[in-house]
């Protein structure tokens, strides 16, 4: 028999979806009791979350509080922090549930060929996520809570006053405006920033996965370059706050991205190609054509 066979473990369908019952009870199971652990430190949990905003409040000398406004908006947004942190803290049994359901079906290449991806995906996303909350966040916070500063500064640009002249028109001004932050609108920016940027760095698994499957080549990639470009900036636009300064970060990060995965994807059909050539189905003209 071929060490690349089926597992035989061949089951009729009653066995197959009282298997996968019993994998969605486990996983069910598992993010519940995750997200009571989580519901237990939810306060130090949103400590966490809003360290960048205070951070930026406390740098401008301003009082580091946030509010809530409705008397169940603190308890919702800890539900929240329990539902989203419970899923992280669960997702490796209910990867390993899902794996164990799926891998019988699989040849052990496919296995061999799948576990890398399995791995990394959850680093990658936990990469972009630690991107978005140390780096992003506090500069996105920094510009949009400072942008009333820009206000008497770009006046006096625009009047030719001076500096001091523009700051003690505005402190002399009827109409002072201060923040006060929502504990639930600055809660859905940090998480905003962490889901987006944590997908977007699961780029190279996706593209090495179609790469693997002949989906795409690693000189489509590189002749689409532009494309890509486009994309990106699409995308940008579409998940981030609408500031510039934050879409290009989150551009830049993403087309690095994209230029490792046209390495990986490069990688993969060398070693692809390698194993054609042992097996005899490719001669190095057809090799040369392809690269």
């Amino acid at each position: 028999m071929s060490t690349d066979d089926i597992e035989d473990n061949s089951a009729p369908l009653i066995e197959h979806l009282a298997e996968l019952r019993n994998r969605l009870i486990k996983a069910v199971l598992a993010f519940v009791i995750a997200m009571v652990l989580c519901f237990t430190v939810a306060e130090p949990i949103l400590d966490f979350l809003a360290g960048p905003i205070v951070d930026v409040l406390r740098g401008r000398g301003e009082d580091p509080r946030l509010i809530f406004t409705a008397p169940q908006e603190k308890f919702f947004v800890l539900i929240r922090i329990s539902v989203v942190g419970g899923f992280a803290l669960s997702f490796p049994v209910i990867a390993h549930q899902l794996w164990r359901f799926v891998a019988p079906g699989l040849y052990r290449s496919e296995k061999n060929a799948f576990l890398p991806f399995i791995v990394a995906s959850p680093l990658l996303f936990l990469l972009g996520a630690a991107f978005a909350h140390y780096i992003v966040t506090p500069l996105a916070m920094s510009f949009f809570i400072g942008f009333s500063d820009a206000i008497p500064a770009l006046a006096a640009v625009l009047t030719g006053d001076g500096l001091d002249e523009a700051a003690a028109v505005a402190e002399n001004s009827d109409l002072r405006t201060i923040f006060l932050g929502s504990v639930r609108e600055s809660l859905d920016l940090s998480l905003k920033f962490i889901f987006a940027f944590g997908l977007c760095f699961q780029l190279p698994v996706l593209l090495t996965l179609m790469g693997k499957a002949g989906l795409v080549s690693a000189q489509g990639l590189r002749a689409g370059r532009k494309w890509a470009i486009v994309g990106i900036l699409t995308m940008a636009a579409l998940v981030t706050p609408p500031d510039v300064f934050t879409q290009l970060i989150l551009f830049c990060a993403v087309y690095s991205l994209y230029e490792v995965s046209i390495i990986l994807v490069a990688l993969v059909e060398r070693k692809r190609n390698r194993e054609l050539r042992e097996a005899g189905l490719l001669d190095d003209e057809d090799d040369e054509a392809d690269a």
